[in-house]
């Protein structure tokens, strides 16, 4: 996988990804702008783009926070304790109107990659998703503005805003979580050896042995099966945004190696955060 050598001139950030940060922040407020009705359903949520808007709001603040290093418990990092934690959070803050929560989003984005810059050498933070270091934690941020970015693109027809080059700075942080986001149920009794290759981009390795998962920045040399993909549709799945059998109808997935028909478990082997 392509990640920048370079750091970010103000901090410990990989090159690019404070500009990607905020520059989300700006494209999910110009997709807000001019909403006047907030209560829009985001397809396949229960959240209306008001709710969606505010639990971003919310999420950059919280993020900020952990930047910061306040702690902020949210949840036990399980998808039903942050659904709760989610609801709970969304019940406590009344704001759904798209023009003040565009700002607030945008301005905690930016909160965020400052903290982020100016306390590079701080203890890890304690996330929703376990302890991260800086670097991860503002690709953590990435993702989760881009993920709920599509989603409120979706519900307002017009266009997202997820490219290559964004999910490769997504993927330091997606590395990170998938071995805790793996399904015990979907992964006990499996032995496979996956490569995961983003066309245009990098590769990495994934084993799955003895009912856990271990992730390598680095190709197997071996693998079982690979996986070559588009880099959007990579997220889209990885987030729960995209079926993957739609994807491989449209292209955007091949495998070979083999057992290349370990390709269509992969997804299942996840549950998205």
């Amino acid at each position: 996988m392509d990640q920048a050598a370079g750091q970010d001139v103000r901090g410990a950030l990989p090159a690019g990804l404070g500009q990607a940060i905020r520059q989300a922040g700006h494209d999910i407020a110009a997709l807000l702008d001019g909403v006047a009705d907030a209560s829009v359903a985001v397809p396949g949520s229960a959240w209306t783009v008001g709710e969606a808007a505010a639990h971003l709001a919310l999420a950059n603040e919280l993020m900020a926070d952990l930047a910061l290093g306040r702690e902020r418990p949210y949840g036990d990092g399980t998808p039903r304790s942050l659904a709760a934690a989610n609801a709970e959070s969304l019940a406590a803050f009344g704001e759904r109107r798209a023009e003040p929560l565009a700002a607030m989003i945008t301005e905690q984005a930016a909160r965020c990659v400052d903290a982020l810059a100016m306390t590079a050498d701080g203890p890890a933070p304690v996330t929703p998703l376990g302890s991260m270091d800086r670097s991860v934690l503002a690709s953590y941020l990435l993702t989760h503005m881009l993920g709920h970015g599509y989603d409120l693109a979706r519900a307002l027809r017009r266009p997202h805003m997820i490219d290559a080059e964004r999910v490769a700075l997504c993927m330091p942080f997606m590395l990170s979580v998938m071995p805790a986001v793996a399904d015990g149920s979907a992964i006990a009794g499996l032995t496979a050896r996956y490569t995961i290759r983003l066309r245009g981009g990098g590769a990495f390795g994934v084993t799955v042995a003895d009912g856990a998962v271990r992730v390598a920045a680095d190709p197997q040399d071996r693998p079982d099966c690979t996986i070559v993909i588009d880099p959007v549709a990579f997220l889209l799945i990885a987030l729960g945004r995209r079926n993957p059998w739609l994807a491989m109808a449209r292209g955007q997935i091949l495998a070979t190696g083999r057992k290349p028909w370990l390709a269509p478990r992969f997804p299942s082997l996840f549950i998205a955060p």
